[in-house]
């Protein structure tokens, strides 16, 4: 048995409690693992009325799990209106997230899954991190670069090079060194949390045609395909620089484990489009285990009981599974 898991509900205001939840409903049926929200229990109060139960440790809320959804609760959040994020919820998603961690690394729980924030409603309260990714890794004593995001889902797995910058200064933001960095963290990330002992990377070039040679840009002659050859000398099998538009359709990807994409959108849109419900967020280079669901707040629909909670309930399942092949490799 692993440890339970701890989810930090995300912005109060948002669907976060609403599909934590409705993934504990599912609980049976998905076959999740154990796991204790951590937040304002008010915000899952407000918008679902089933079982809860508020518990100040781990043990309890173990014992309480398949009668009712536990709750570790923390700040008050002020009054909580779904759809209406503010700063005292951003305040209270904050603690929920830094307990959340501390309760993962101090043993007590056995991975963390994040719910989704406001980013806006963060950096009012002057949260300077560019996301709970950079967060969470600051709080591991990991650096943010060495931080890599992987989006997947059932039959794709995607990182991008870059994250959340404009498309013009993707260019210049590539280098061989970043390219080889994202790929031996990926490679690691396959064996550590999908236990895939011989991960195969597929790599897409940023241009049109992959370059068509260097006829419509250079970065892959430059820069991708020595990356590639550094990764290979490790020992690690890389392929490519391909076409982006050759590289999501169902044969080609029964060839590789994950694609590595060199800006976001070239990673997302096809993971979204393939596993829109299902897409997990999970964080490669951690010392603990972390996923998230691939979507935001939907403050739009948030208290209206029309969240989707497939994507929780995949971040939950592929946490536990993570957790427990990490704890298998270590006993």
């Amino acid at each position: 048995m692993i440890r339970p898991l701890a989810i930090s509900m995300g912005d109060p205001a948002g669907i976060g409690p609403e599909i934590i939840a409705k993934a504990w409903a599912a609980r049976d049926a998905a076959g999740l693992p154990p796991f204790v929200a951590v937040g304002d229990a008010r915000a899952i109060e407000r918008v679902w009325d089933g079982p809860t139960l508020r518990v100040t440790d781990m043990a309890a809320a173990v014992s309480a799990f398949d009668t009712a959804l536990p709750i570790l609760s923390v700040d008050d959040a002020g009054e909580i209106h779904p759809g209406r994020p503010d700063v005292e919820g951003a305040r209270c998603a904050l603690h929920a997230l830094e307990l959340a961690v501390g309760l993962v690394r101090s043993d007590a729980a056995g991975a963390l899954v994040t719910g989704p924030v406001s980013k806006a409603q963060l950096y009012d309260i002057g949260f300077t991190h560019p996301g709970q990714t950079e967060f969470v890794a600051e709080r591991c004593g990991v650096a943010g670069a060495n931080a890599v995001m992987m989006l997947a889902g059932p039959s794709l797995r995607v990182v991008p090079i870059t994250t959340h910058v404009p498309l013009a200064a993707v260019s210049g933001l590539l280098s061989v060194e970043l390219i080889v960095a994202k790929g031996r963290a990926t490679a690691r990330g396959l064996c550590r949390n999908f236990g895939i002992t011989a991960p195969r990377l597929a790599f897409a070039g940023l241009n049109p045609h992959a370059g068509e040679g260097g006829a419509i840009g250079r970065e892959e002659i430059e820069l991708i395909e020595p990356a590639i050859a550094q990764l290979r000398a490790e020992g690690i099998d890389a392929t490519g620089p391909f076409a982006a538009d050759t590289l999501f359709h169902p044969r080609a990807r029964t060839a590789y484990d994950a694609v590595l994409c060199c800006y976001h959108d070239q990673a997302l849109v096809p993971l979204k489009t393939l596993h829109f419900d299902e897409g997990v967020n999970i964080t490669l280079g951690l010392p603990i285990v972390r996923t998230s669901p691939d979507h935001g707040t939907a403050f739009g629909i948030a208290g209206q009981d029309e969240a989707h909670p497939g994507a929780m309930i995949a971040a939950i399942a592929m946490a536990g599974d993570a957790a427990r092949r990490r704890a298998e490799a270590a006993a």
